[in-house]
């Protein structure tokens, strides 16, 4: 399944801004009021829709993240991904995605359907939680867990590896839904 318009509109929750509603947004509206009124996320600490842009074969590219949050400087955190599949099946895409994360990279990524979800850490790309509570923590757990699993130091060839990752990753995802939601440059 992809995301498609519903031919609404609607305020985003954590700008303000009036966006299109689509099949995915009220999930990402949920899980943004979650982390803020029940997590104890700073609203100013959450934006969505984060381009991730890079070049494939010398044209742009883009992987849109759902939400990210950042500290207090800016700094991303943590990324987060609502999958319409089992969160587990998308580690590698996310891991991938929290390296290349502008500003990045985030030391944490996490996928959910908002009833599972898992979270990494991005230097390893191991799983350090799973389910709701421990994949989306509180605030303060998230600074912690930040704290306690620093972002990866990535060279130049090994970024370009996460990118063929992020693009191969995407593209499967995107051709398997008759074309019609594929990622676009963030200036685009």
């Amino acid at each position: 399944m992809h995301e498609t318009s519903l031919g609404q509109v609607l305020c985003d929750y954590l700008t303000g801004e009036r966006i299109e509603e689509t099949s995915y947004e009220d999930c990402r509206q949920a899980l943004a009021r979650m982390l803020v009124l029940e997590r104890g996320y700073p609203r100013k600490c959450l934006r969505p829709k984060v381009g991730i842009d890079f070049l494939v074969d010398g044209k742009p590219y883009c992987r849109v993240a759902d939400l990210v949050a950042s500290d207090e400087a800016g700094r991303p955190l943590l990324v987060i991904f609502f999958t319409a599949g089992q969160p587990g099946t998308f580690d590698r895409e996310i891991v991938a995605a929290a390296r290349l994360l502008p500003g990045g990279p985030a030391p944490l990524a996490a996928a959910t359907d908002t009833r599972e979800a898992i979270l990494h850490e991005t230097a390893r790309g191991a799983r350090i939680g799973s389910g709701l509570d421990q994949a989306l923590p509180r605030w303060e757990q998230l600074l912690d867990l930040a704290r306690q699993n620093p972002a990866p130091t990535l060279d130049e060839a090994r970024l370009e590896r996460e990118r063929r990752i992020l693009y191969t990753y995407s593209e499967f995802i995107y051709a398997s839904c008759c074309h019609t939601c594929p990622p676009k440059p963030s200036g685009a």
